[in-house]
């Protein structure tokens, strides 16, 4: 976790114990909204489901401001649905699903995984987006098997009323599989956080054409991304017309989760 960092990481200590410390860099940065992104992985990552109590405990202190992302392991879980539920309560507004460290494809329901299967489907009932890893991660004992979007495609078609959002396009082997996925279904909608602004429409030549469900993101203060504003600068850059920035940068998430 320190692994690009260390130069920061007792400030980045000071911010996960305080969030008027983030408040203050989205200020400086020009950013109204964040995703603060967490989820459950024993094995991987050391990640309970207190991180669940945390993340919605540290949104308390703005939250019109301060999105908590929450999870539920399908294979730690003895309630799913009731545990969705509960994350609902909590104040959770997005679940996500991040396979490599979670140890299971994301269609794993159709191999036996049932718990799986009872989390989409109350999801679905419930109306909370599910946000799920694509691509690689570089992490001891992640499993990048599992990080390929293709396996979407099921639970695109299995959960049709289903908001998931495609996090990182597959970066950066899977692209062209996660743009296809991203065609295909209309429940599908694409997180460009982890991709270099700067790479972003070489990774996605046609972005343009699905503006309308893509979703801005930094995957801030991971290595690599140094400054929320820097990426924004860049984003700006690139040849997009005016209503297709607006659209990735801001109307697009306030569909997702509207103002309250």
């Amino acid at each position: 976790m320190r692994q690009g960092k260390e130069a920061h990481w007792d400030f980045l200590l000071a911010m996960m114990d305080d969030p008027k410390v983030l408040l203050e860099i989205m200020d400086r940065s020009g950013v109204w909204r964040v995703g603060l992104v967490n989820y459950v992985s024993p094995e991987v990552m050391g990640f309970t489901d207190a991180t669940n109590t945390f993340a919605a405990t540290y949104a308390r202190a703005n939250a019109e401001r301060l999105l908590p992302y929450g999870g539920v392991h399908p294979r730690y879980s003895r309630d799913p649905a009731g545990d969705v539920d509960r994350l609902i309560d909590l104040g959770i507004r997005l679940l996500k699903i991040h396979p490599p460290h979670q140890l299971f494809p994301a269609n794993a329901y159709t191999e036996g995984l049932d718990a799986l299967g009872a989390i989409y489907r109350r999801c679905e009932e419930r109306g909370l987006p599910v946000m799920v890893h694509t691509g690689t991660s570089i992490f001891p004992g992640a499993r990048n098997k599992y990080g390929r979007p293709m396996e979407l495609d099921d639970v695109a078609i299995d959960f049709p009323d289903l908001r998931i959002v495609m996090a990182h396009g597959g970066r950066p082997l899977y692209m062209e599989e996660a743009f296809f996925v991203l065609r295909r279904h209309r429940n599908v909608s694409l997180d460009v956080s982890g991709i270099p602004p700067a790479k972003l429409l070489e990774y996605f030549p046609r972005l343009a054409e699905l503006a309308d469900r893509t979703l801005w993101g930094t995957d801030w203060p991971s290595p690599g991304v140094k400054d929320l504003r820097q990426n924004i600068d860049q984003f700006l850059e690139l040849p997009l017309t005016d209503p297709q920035r607006t659209a990735i940068l801001e109307t697009n998430a306030l569909a997702l989760f509207p103002a309250r």
